[in-house]
């Protein structure tokens, strides 16, 4: 049976990253992530990463912390920039090749982010993982997640979470919540699921980009995912 999607971007937390820790990396989600991807480029899924910081660094009040905004922002692309050096090792130790492409030049670890290059790399079955976020401050990794998807015409964004879709409250705090299979944009916003930071949700809504959200530590469910079975909450028109 043949992928559904060709192209995808699979949006990560750095907190997933974490495993049982309380900071850092965790060597066997690194490795579990890599065999997770390595068997959609296995069915000729062309993939994208974007991952978060939150991990290593989180941007935080200026108040509490004596850092500024702008300057935190800076310090959580670099921690997005070490995300993605760690998944392009497990990938690479897996087999799978991949190039890592920052919005913050960075030439002795990472390509410069370059849309034509990194839609090359695609087509030739390379994974491309963009760090830095979209290198500007006041910007989230969800948006530069919904930026990079619409640069490189990607058909989906995969959001990987620890929670299996989009519930009518958080199921973590409330056992009653029910599960979306399937949810509109104008749905999520009026009933104001955090599905994505605003910015990033408008962009994907303005550009008719489906955003599907499921449990990426399942292990199967990401490969189940892109060749269409009903997983996670699909978010569209």
């Amino acid at each position: 049976m043949a992928a559904k999607f060709k192209r995808v971007l699979l949006k990560l937390s750095g907190e997933s990253l974490m495993g049982d820790n309380a900071f850092g990396l965790d060597p066997k989600v690194l490795a579990q992530y890599a065999a997770e991807i390595k068997s959609i480029v296995a069915e000729g899924v062309e993939v994208a990463i974007v991952i978060g910081g939150g991990n290593i660094y989180r941007g935080m009040n200026e108040a509490d912390t004596g850092i500024e905004r702008a300057q935190g922002d800076y310090m959580g692309m670099l921690a997005t920039v070490i995300n993605g050096m760690a998944i392009q090792s497990a990938m690479e130790k897996a087999g799978v090749y991949t190039r890592l492409q920052s919005a913050i030049k960075m030439e002795a670890v990472a390509e410069p982010y370059i849309r034509r290059r990194a839609m090359r790399h695609l087509e030739k079955g390379r994974v491309v993982i963009f760090g830095a976020g979209t290198g500007n401050p006041y910007f989230t990794t969800d948006t530069a997640g919904s930026l990079r998807a619409i640069e490189i015409k990607a058909e989906v964004i995969l959001k990987g979470t620890r929670v299996d879709g989009i519930y009518t409250a958080d199921p973590e705090k409330d056992p009653t919540a029910t599960k979306y299979e399937q949810i509109s944009y104008q749905e999520c916003i009026s009933k104001n699921l955090k599905v994505m930071d605003m910015t990033a949700f408008t962009l994907c809504m303005e550009n008719n980009l489906p955003i599907i959200v499921f449990d990426m530590n399942t292990p199967g469910n990401l490969k189940k995912v892109v060749m269409g079975e009903q997983v996670g909450t699909l978010v569209s028109k």
